[in-house]
């Protein structure tokens, strides 16, 4: 039945933690999920088995954060099936430090503005390996501050364009870079929701660094932009993918596991991506060989 491939846990901006997220997707018939914390790989391996004994295949996956530096817009990289993970760390490293300077800005401009602690914003993030923007808002919410994890308070709070935001983005690297990356660890590529980051003027010079996907399944796009990112991944030769980017009580709209899904027929593509690749680099490095003879 294909699988919900963007998947978010307690360790970064989700609300549930590893088994809960597992055992939801079992009780709501999805059998194959990935789970992809933003540039967190601490996931993976304990959701594989806690996978396999409920009977849910786990993909390991990551969403590592970037950006375009050409347009300066956020153009985050969904890394899947890496061979060689831990050649992530560093990056994984490196962007949550961006995201945890930037985030105690904030939580020291919310502690002057509202009765809030940095200390109480801590602690409502417990369990995550960062400090997200849902965890002021929570904060907020539990001090009676506000009613509403997005509504006009996280506006005023965090939309970059409103006069009086605290909003501070992140120094992350650039999308370019970290498909290399992702390829340097063995992994599969993958534009994260380019309709909601509205970045796809950025996709010919991603193509030149290899991108292998695009994800055109997403709560952000309805069926008729599905239909035409469909188009645009079937003329760049692009692998299709798609999920709910689930945050459990952290959503920004009310879905659940599966809502959105990949189609079986694009899982079974990424499942046999690397394979065929190999095949094909195979193949290319023989009649190499033997033009040269």
């Amino acid at each position: 039945m294909g699988g919900d491939l963007h998947c978010h846990t307690k360790l970064s901006d989700g609300s549930l933690g590893i088994e809960d997220l597992i055992a939801l997707a079992k009780r709501c018939g999805v059998d194959t999920i990935a789970i992809a914390d933003h540039d967190c790989l601490a996931g993976t391996v304990r959701g594989r088995i806690i996978g396999e004994r409920l009977g849910v295949r786990v993909i390991p996956g990551v969403e590592l954060s970037a950006v375009d530096s050409t347009t300066g817009k956020r153009a985050h990289i969904l890394g899947y099936l890496s061979e060689f993970p831990d050649r992530l760390e560093g990056l994984c490293h490196r962007n949550s430090l961006a995201r945890k300077k930037a985030a105690h800005y904030m939580m020291l401009q919310i502690a002057k503005r509202f009765p809030v602690s940095t200390e109480f914003i801590v602690k409502c993030a417990t369990g995550s390996t960062n400090i997200f923007p849902v965890h002021m808002m929570q904060a907020l919410m539990e001090c009676g501050c506000t009613d509403s994890l997005y509504g006009e308070l996280y506006h005023r709070l965090f939309d970059p364009g409103v006069p009086g935001s605290i909003y501070v983005a992140p120094k992350f690297p650039d999308a370019a870079e970290v498909i290399d990356a992702v390829h340097a660890a063995g992994g599969i590529a993958v534009l994260a929701h380019p309709v909601l980051d509205d970045n796809l003027d950025a996709l010919p010079r991603l193509l030149e660094h290899g991108l292998d996907g695009i994800e055109v399944w997403h709560p952000s796009a309805d069926e008729e932009t599905s239909a035409a990112l469909k188009k645009l991944a079937v003329n760049h030769k692009l692998l299709m993918l798609g999920g709910t980017d689930f945050r459990g009580l952290y959503n920004t709209s009310r879905v659940s596991i599966g809502d959105v899904a990949t189609p079986d027929d694009a899982l079974q593509k990424l499942l046999g991506y690397k394979a065929r690749q190999k095949r094909l680099a195979k193949k290319a490095q023989k009649a190499a060989s033997e033009s040269a003879g």
